[in-house]
């Protein structure tokens, strides 16, 4: 049998699987209620009849079913684009070869009993995974429930409801097939059309970055959900968010709260849990991420039909006509440090002729019970400088208000993004939905979620905000790799080269060279175990500090002594200030992670951290400490020193060069890493190969129930 499954050209690779000319159905049946017949139904109703569907079953000899895809191919007169695989697990890969050999483009393999079904299963996707490297047939699943795109009414689901899904255009990519319906239901039920829905499985070729890919170039889609529960390769991931993002708005859920990590020899690692480097890295890349599918509505509500601009600290005009609503959304916004700024005073004079003197007009506005000025009011507030978008929230008063006629007479929504909050029952939020989706304005139900939409769009423009393009700055490195293994001394001795300030030391083999090193260094000092096999020194008593006599010196060295150190580090001690830490990690879906933090002994404890990826930009690195719950101690809490966020940010994007520049160190970090009055200084520092965090992981892995 010759293989003819490169004859057709396509504009895009997966122009087959999502955008089909024809359709086979391999495993259909006569039987009501079977997976390929349930297939076979819900593809020709959802197009009509207008889409060529083929049944195949060899057992089968009844009008319109075919004994094999090649004589399907043949009824057809060109290969088939889809072949939508509905057989046993066992039967699937001569049922995917069979169709990789007639010419098929791409298949959807809907059985499980796969990866996720023990050694026989993970022995069946691997076959899946040659034929298709060896084929170039594409392939979405297996063990997935399919995609469906209600616009051109192609559905190739086992799940007949999708005919009531409405079309619109924003993409679900998800992870599981169930929540890529549960989600587009939801988002459909909100007013939020679907363009295409697809549901990854166990992702055997088609991954999530693969769509996004295919949607970074589909005009018709406007916004992206993006649903992630693991992930493989994290380069190819953020790379394709990235890409996306910088057209159109991507809102991701990412779950497995409560998978921990189990990285035990640094803090970088036993901080950074899978879940909260997935979100993290998302945001970085340029997702809004949100915590439950509600939130992602209320997102995609507004970032489907509306965006602003790239910007910083975009100001948020909030107008409402009832003050308790407008509260809610007040706290909401700025709990989230979103910039609800005051009003300028020429502004806050014109608003005022507009309304009785008894309401709050600097921003808020609140403008009382609604009139016929409320129209004007918007005008002006818009028109203010310091304002980039408007929320307004009102109750339904149909005989006071027609909130999207006064957005509308407004044509504030014109000019940039307005979202609409309407309280009241749900038929006057339909008629307001509906009035207000010709002007392109968003609308949603209540103060919280209306405050989950601003939030959206500030974050999306935050976040191309900081994907600017580094600094050229030049900054050193090593002229070779590191050798291993590294004690602090070594270690230091690499962040000096890389421009990262440290200790005055000495590292010293015998008591008369730490005698001359007290000495030489001013005093205070610290007295460290030098030794490259342990890493957190003070839970062993190999550190001594404040040491400013001979006779202390030998009382620190007799304790090191004790606990066998090979060798002494004596280090001038650095002043008071606020203890950080900093690392890169090697990640094993990521590649390099930067992971920054409150420091000291005590920062597992507090797990206040904040994570970026080896892309960290200049810009990204002096905001990523803004996540941190702790932001305050960095900027003179109590008369304390204030952090340079350039420095900072130098410091960030060396280390994460050094880590990605040197594919045989696993682990690097700073801590502390010590804010002082004169910057940022390096007082402990360890450097790990990659071969240390393989065993790490292996031991890891060995420990937990797969």
């Amino acid at each position: 049998m010759t293989a003819i499954h490169q004859s057709i050209p396509s504009l895009h690779q997966l122009d087959r699987l999502f955008a089909p000319g024809s359709i086979a159905v391999v495993g259909a049946s006569t039987s009501p209620g079977k997976l390929g017949s349930v297939m076979v139904e819900a593809i020709a109703r959802g197009s009509g009849g207008a889409l060529p569907v083929y049944p195949i079953n060899p057992r089968v000899e009844s009008a319109g079913f075919h004994p094999s895809i090649e004589a399907a191919a043949a009824a057809h007169g060109t290969p088939i684009d889809l072949a939508v695989l509905c057989v046993p697990a066992a039967a699937t890969p001569a049922a995917l070869r069979a169709a990789a050999d007639s010419g098929a483009g791409a298949a959807v393999i809907c059985s499980g009993g796969f990866a996720e079904a023990g050694p026989a299963g993970v022995a069946a996707q691997r076959e899946l995974a040659r034929i298709r490297a060896t084929t170039g047939i594409r392939v979405l699943g297996p063990n997935t429930s399919g995609f469906f795109r209600p616009g051109s009414g192609t559905r190739v689901s086992f799940v007949p409801t999708v005919e009531h899904i409405r079309p619109g255009t924003v993409a679900v990519v998800s992870a599981s097939g169930g929540m890529n319906h549960a989600l587009s239901f939801l988002l459909s039920e909100r007013g939020v059309g679907i363009g295409l829905g697809v549901g990854l499985g166990n992702c055997v070729d088609v991954t999530s970055a693969d769509v996004l890919d295919y949607l970074c170039a589909d005009d018709s889609t406007t916004a992206v959900a993006l649903h992630v529960e693991s992930v493989a390769d994290g380069r190819a991931l953020l790379d394709a968010v990235r890409a996306v993002t910088a057209c159109k708005p991507v809102v991701a859920l990412v779950v497995g709260r409560a998978d921990v990590a189990a990285f035990s020899e640094s803090h970088t690692g036993a901080l950074a849990t899978s879940w909260k480097v997935t979100r993290s890295l998302l945001a970085e890349a340029g997702a809004v991420v949100v915590d439950t599918e509600y939130e992602l509505v209320d997102a995609l509500a507004v970032l489907s039909r509306t965006r602003l601009p790239a910007a910083a600290a975009p100001g948020i005009g909030l107008v409402t006509a009832q003050a308790g609503p407008g509260l809610v959304i007040l706290d909401a916004l700025r709990a989230h440090g979103i910039r609800v700024p005051p009003l300028a005073e020429s502004t806050q004079r014109e608003i005022g002729d507009l309304l009785p003197p008894m309401t709050f007009q600097a921003n808020p506005v609140d403008t009382g019970r609604p009139g016929a000025t409320f129209a004007e009011v918007l005008t002006t507030t818009a028109a203010d400088p310091a304002i980039d978008a408007l929320a307004v929230y009102a109750l339904a008063e149909p005989g006071a208000i027609d909130l999207s006629a006064a957005v509308r007479q407004s044509a504030v929504a014109t000019r940039f993004p307005v979202v609409v909050g309407v309280g009241g029952p749900a038929d006057s939020i339909a008629e307001s939905s509906a009035a207000a989706e010709d002007i392109g304005v968003p609308v949603l139900a209540s103060p919280t979620a209306l405050a989950t939409g601003v939030r959206a769009l500030v974050q999306d423009a935050r976040a191309r905000f900081m994907a600017s393009p580094p600094r050229t700055d030049d900054m050193a490195d090593l002229d070779a790799g590191p050798s291993f293994p590294i004690d602090e001394h070594g270690a230091k001795n690499i962040l000096d080269t890389v421009g990262i300030r440290t200790p005055r030391r000495r590292a010293c083999h015998d008591r008369a060279a730490a005698h001359r090193a007290l000495d030489e260094l001013a005093c205070p000092v610290a007295v460290k175990t030098l030794d490259a096999t342990v890493i957190h020194k003070t839970d062993i008593g190999g550190v001594h500090l404040g040491i400013h006599t001979a006779a202390e010196l030998d009382d620190a060295l007799d304790a090191l002594d004790r606990i066998g150190a090979p060798a002494y580090l004596i280090e001038r001690m650095a002043e008071p200030g606020v203890d950080l830490f900093l690392g890169v990690r090697r990640d094993a879906v990521f590649g390099p992670i930067v992971v920054a933090g409150v420091g000291g002994t005590s920062a597992e404890a507090i797990g206040d951290i904040a994570i970026r990826s080896q892309d960290i930009t200049p810009g990204g690195a002096e905001a990523m400490l803004d996540d941190l719950a702790s932001a305050a101690v960095l900027d003179g809490w109590r008369g304390g020193p204030v952090l340079d966020r350039r420095e900072f940010a130098r410091v960030a994007v060396a280390l994460a060069r050094f880590v990605a520049d040197h594919p045989e160190v696993g682990d690097v970090e700073i801590n502390p890493l010590r804010l002082t009055a004169q910057g940022l200084i390096a007082l402990d520092a360890v450097v790990l190969p990659c071969s240390d965090l393989e065993a790490e992981r292996q031991q890891a892995t060995e420990g937990r129930p797969q």
